[in-house]
């Protein structure tokens, strides 16, 4: 598989690149309409970061406890009931005077069914994709991502202003239900990756059996860490510049998509795998010079380039599928997601809390120097590279 032609030409790819991208789309529009309006109710910077980036938290629970039902649940199935989970909790935070504790609830819930309905969704890809094919998938979708990143900022800036946020969040909802029927629709009816019912002791049994290998572990560490610091970062976008939020959200989703497409597409396969550590301090350094409280034009330059960065989790999720047996690809896949969606969590009500004492671009700068330091750790720490085996 050599070209996105070859992976559009791949049967089931493109429905589950729409319903993907549809979902990608709602979740952008919901999260930046859900953070401006908890900011408007509370004028708080760590509340407004943890309700855009909070419900990433709940999916070390469910890597925890439900990670199983990733592969041992109907793919067409499981995704189409999440996005529908999704659509029904979207329409409830629209609901007017709901309270702040209700709403972190609804967050806690959305992020659990994630955390198997992430797994089930990455699984799923590899399966369909030829051997080598993830990578350029990966890319494709990681473009998607950026360019629904971009459209969904730019129009739930819009709706917000113009309208308001609760309009939006039941917009979003509505592209919910276009997902799950996407799913419902277009996806073939499989049988699950793996055998025997979903539990919480296969999920830690499973879980352990990745953890074991010490390469496995090592790139789990460099995939959640660095990423997540630096989007502790992002999380403080709208506090920093609470009216043009939506601008630095939109500039990084396009840095985003710049490495996405020169790492899944330009860069040969040989060179590629040597970029890693690179790219990881490329996400974090631009962030440093926040400490002198950049001017918009300037900030919105620096969170494209620093967001180019993210290129590096192609690279490592290649090797973590070639230390991966196939039967546990859907689960090691959602247990990196659930991971770096945990530390992002962790980093954004981090990065909330620091700001609360000092200020936005303070915060912003300690998570990039930490980021770039744990990032040279791991380098340093690198197992010696020897012939993949997965066990």
């Amino acid at each position: 598989m050599r070209s996105y032609q070859d992976l559009f030409r791949t049967p089931e790819f493109t429905p589950l690149f729409l319903a993907s991208s549809t979902q990608t789309l709602a979740r952008t529009t919901s999260g930046l309409a859900l953070a401006t309006l908890v900011h408007r109710e509370t004028a708080s910077p760590l509340l407004s970061a943890l309700s855009m980036f909070g419900p990433s938290l709940a999916h070390v629970l469910g890597a925890t406890l439900f990670l199983s039902a990733a592969d041992r649940l109907p793919p067409r199935a499981t995704m189409t009931g999440t996005a529908l989970a999704f659509a029904a909790a979207t329409a409830a935070l629209a609901l007017p005077g709901l309270p702040v504790t209700a709403v972190f609830a609804i967050l806690l819930l959305t992020g659990l069914v994630a955390s198997v309905g992430g797994g089930a969704g990455w699984g799923l890809l590899n399966e369909i994709l030829p051997g080598g094919g993830y990578v350029l998938g990966r890319s494709a979708f990681n473009m998607m991502n950026g360019i629904m990143q971009i459209t969904g900022f730019a129009t739930g800036g819009v709706l917000v202003a113009v309208l308001s946020p609760r309009p939006s969040l039941l917009a979003a909802a509505a592209l919910y239900l276009t997902a799950a029927l996407i799913a419902r629709l277009g996806l073939t009816r499989r049988p699950p990756r793996a055998t025997g019912r979903p539990s919480v002791r296969a999920t830690w049994r499973a879980n352990a059996r990745l953890w074991s290998s010490p390469p496995r572990r090592h790139v789990y560490l460099g995939l959640w860490i660095p990423n997540g610091l630096v989007v502790g970062c992002e999380a403080l976008y709208v506090s920093y510049a609470p009216d043009a939020a939506g601008t630095l959200f939109a500039c990084a989703a396009v840095g985003m998509l710049a490495g996405d497409v020169a790492v899944g597409r330009l860069i040969p396969p040989g060179r590629r795998r040597r970029l890693a550590t690179p790219l990881l301090l490329l996400l974090a350094t631009p962030y440093l010079l926040f400490v002198l409280h950049p001017p918009l034009p300037v900030a919105a330059a620096l969170a494209a380039v620093a967001s180019a960065g993210f290129g590096a989790s192609l690279v490592q999720q290649e090797r973590l599928m070639r230390l991966t047996p196939p039967e546990l690809s859907g689960h090691a896949l959602g247990l990196h997601s659930s991971g770096m969606l945990t530390m992002q969590g962790t980093s954004a009500a981090l990065a909330g809390g620091l700001a609360e004492l000092t200020s936005p671009p303070t915060a912003m700068t300690a998570l990039a120097l930490t980021s770039a330091t744990v990032t040279l750790l791991l380098a340093a720490t690198a197992p010696k590279h020897r012939a993949a085996t997965p066990a």
